[in-house]
């Protein structure tokens, strides 16, 4: 990066008092951050785009940033608001979220102006820097959450009994002092949701053949598929019961009658279990309740069935029937033999995170120790070139993946064996896997994450275990980096259903172009496709354009080795292009149209005019000279100019935007900070910057006063004589590595 001297001058023009203009400043060091869109809203209005809006009414999540001292304030209407609304004065249909009401102290959620949450301490503001939250609408279940990811880090919730389900429009607001949004957006959501977006990245990815449907399909079939399916099902059974009066065997699974209950007692046949004394209905209600998680009963078979479930230690169960049974013993109006009762295990409705892809009365520490054990297990599983990994339980496999109850129990080799074998799969990540599908949790640290996530990531989508790509997901970005980005990119980028998680890749790529083209060459890996896409990222942040044409020339000749443009180019004079390039010399054509020439430095394209480049490539030619005939005339960008060649990217610039006078965002606060690293010290003092001033110094030219956070009357520069001219300026230097960027006066 070049380092520049960067001057703010402000010059003062006769004796009258001095005004300076407003401005919005980006300042960049090297390493910053990108710029970013921002909105202010001012004390007692509310903001209203077109873009802030469900794509379906009642059903929606709003994702940003927010800098505030108190009341960021969302307000969600059938109607968009008028320029000058606010929801105290709103006599419409509305729900109104307020963060950091009273003073920073209460979450309050209001309905039709009529307050229906007020709670201490939840959801609070940061006046300090920006936090990340989201609020998502749902049929009148409204959703609080802080960070990153929307519909995660959830922090409140409130379910509206008589819901709105016609909200759609979206408005920032506030109260009595400014609120900063920025990073807005408003995504979809649909039943399943958390599936769909517990991958997004703060960002919205649109596209008109996009899988979005596909996901759904899937996520309807894993929400229709658990262990009812295997209720009294053959499939996989290894244990039977004989009840009175039957003589059909009814069949059952080991691992899930054990990690339910206890089956640690003797029988004359340790696969047939005997029970004499007890009915068809009693062991059918039974097997239901473990199996579904509820079930019905007439209430004569109470006693029965509370007697079976002790017998086999389904404590749960047993404590259910009790606490019925003394219901009917306390009410004898309630005695009725002929009632039929329903029995359900807490919370039974399905749960995408919870330890088992159905809540039922399953204890997952005794489930986890049977496949430590081996108790139960009924298949072996081998990896081609590894060995034997594991053995496991063919249900097991089946309750948390369709494929793999498919591939178990349709007439293949497989459903006929005790053993398994696999190929061109990692055996450490498989059994990462197997020990997910007993626990419910992802146990990898750190160090295994680079090395095990993409092979794992891999394996749940080939077997559909949605939990797992859910969890491998938010494991990707927790730990996503600049290193890690084009190894994943490679993985995802040909799986459909991986399409969110590969937007998120490409803006991480995009927003650390330089590192992620010069730290190493694995970016010439990535499919044509991929590459073209970062190559016209919106987000797409470079120090300088000569960056993106090494970048395109080192991925079209595959590179081992990182190198410049020139060293390609000497490469040229005693290479055929054909032997450079190779499969990828059409693509070169295709690619260097990305590089906006117009904004290199006049004595680069001169540079670039001179090369071997220009003459064995047309178009290199021709995009060289048009940016030598923008420079020498000396133009500046067309304001109609639809051209993105002729168009600024976005930079590593840290964004100072103004919010209201004597706020903390201004470039001589941010230096005085260390540029954020601690608390504010006069940047003169710590000669982070320094000031000059046209008359001599003297108690009124007091450089420190002028930086200070105090003002001071008396404080003005004298005038002098410069090229003829009477003037009089202050000039603040923020130093070589440093530029100053006004993007609003």
């Amino acid at each position: 990066m070049h380092l520049f001297l960067c001057s703010i001058i402000v010059t003062l023009n006769g004796s009258g008092p001095t005004t300076i203009a407003i401005c919005q400043f980006l300042i960049r060091k090297m390493g910053g951050e990108k710029h970013k869109r921002f909105l202010t809203v001012a004390p007692f209005e509310c903001a209203w785009r077109e873009e802030l809006r469900f794509r379906e009414a009642g059903r929606g999540c709003i994702a940003f940033e927010a800098f505030a001292h108190n009341d960021v304030t969302l307000v969600f209407r059938e109607q968009v608001g008028s320029q000058h609304y606010h929801y105290k004065m709103d006599n419409s249909p509305n729900y109104t979220v307020i963060l950091g009401s009273h003073r920073n102290r209460r979450l309050k959620i209001e309905v039709d102006g009529k307050t229906v949450v007020d709670v201490e301490g939840v959801g609070l503001c940061c006046s300090s820097s920006f936090q990340s939250y989201w609020v998502s609408v749902y049929d009148g279940l409204i959703s609080i959450g802080r960070g990153r990811y929307p519909l995660q880090n959830l922090v409140f919730q409130w379910l509206d009994s008589k819901p709105n389900c016609n909200v759609q429009y979206v408005g920032l607001s506030s109260w009595d002092k400014h609120v900063g949004y920025r990073n807005i957006n408003v995504l979809p959501l649909t039943q399943h949701h958390h599936s769909l977006w517990s991958q997004i990245d703060f960002k919205e990815y649109q596209e008109e053949n996009d899988s979005d449907e596909d996901r759904v399909d899937l996520a309807d079939e894993f929400a229709e598929w658990g262990l009812a399916n295997f209720l009294e099902n053959w499939d996989f059974s290894d244990i039977y019961f004989v009840v009175d009066g039957n003589t059909k065997a009814i069949p059952a699974h080991k691992v899930i009658l054990g990690a339910s209950g206890d089956l640690l007692f003797s029988y004359t046949d340790e696969n047939i279990i005997r029970l004499p004394s007890t009915t068809y209905p009693v062991l059918h209600a039974f097997l239901e309740y473990i199996y579904v998680g509820r079930t019905n009963i007439v209430e004569s078979q109470l006693s029965p069935l509370r007697d079976l479930s002790l017998k086999f230690q389904v404590l749960s169960l047993t404590k259910k029937c009790d606490e019925i049974i003394g219901r009917f013993k306390t009410n004898k109006k309630l005695v009725d033999s002929g009632t039929k009762v329903e029995i359900a295990c807490s919370g039974s409705q399905v749960q995408q995170h919870a330890i088992l892809p159905h809540e039922l009365p399953i204890d997952v520490p005794k489930l986890k120790q049977f496949f430590v054990t081996h108790q139960h297990s009924d298949l072996n599983i081998y990896i081609e070139g590894h060995g034997f990994i594991a053995k496991s339980h063919k249900i097991i496999l089946s309750l948390w993946s369709v494929p793999f109850a498919k591939m178990l129990s349709n007439g293949m080799m497989e459903s006929n064996s005790s053993d398994v074998s696999f190929s061109d799969v990692s055996a450490e990540a498989f059994l990462v896997m197997l020990q997910f599908m007993y626990s419910g949790e992802l146990m990898v640290n750190m160090v295994e994450v680079s090395s095990l996530i993409i092979p794992l990531l891999l394996l749940a989508d080939q077997f559909s275990i949605m939990p797992l790509q859910r969890e491998c997901c938010r494991c990707i970005l927790e730990y996503l980096t600049e290193d890690s980005v084009c190894p994943i990119l490679q993985a995802v980028s040909s799986i459909a259903s991986y399409k969110l998680l590969e937007e998120t890749c490409k803006q991480k790529f995009s927003m650390h172009f330089d590192y992620c083209t010069t730290a190493s060459t694995e970016f010439v890996l990535l499919c044509e496709e991929t590459f073209k896409d970062i190559l016209q990222h919106a987000d797409l942040t470079v120090t300088s354009e000569e960056k993106v044409l090494d970048a395109i020339l080192l991925w079209c000749m595959q590179s081992p080795e990182v190198c410049g443009w020139a060293a390609i180019d000497e490469l040229l004079v005693s290479s055929m292009a054909e032997q450079v390039f190779k499969g990828r010399l059409p693509l070169i054509d295709i690619f260097l149209p990305y590089v906006r020439f117009p904004l290199m430095p006049l004595q680069l394209l001169q540079k670039l005019k001179e090369s071997k480049l220009c003459g064995v490539f047309p178009i290199f030619d021709q995009l060289v000279m048009e940016a030598i005939n923008f420079a020498a005339i000396g133009m500046t960008t067309p304001v109609n100019n639809q051209n993105v060649r002729f168009q600024h990217r976005r930079s590593s610039f840290k964004e100072l935007q103004y919010i209201c006078d004597g706020d903390n965002n201004g470039v001589i606060y941010f230096a005085g900070t260390s540029y954020g690293e601690h608390q504010w010290l006069n940047p003169v003092l710590s000669k982070k910057i320094n000031v000059t001033a046209s008359s001599p110094a003297s108690r009124y030219t007091d450089s420190k006063a002028l930086v200070s956070r105090t003002y001071q009357a008396t404080l003005f520069a004298g005038p002098r004589i410069e090229d003829g001219r009477t003037c009089a300026w202050w000039m603040i230097d923020i130093g070589q590595d440093h530029q100053v960027y006004l993007t609003f006066f």
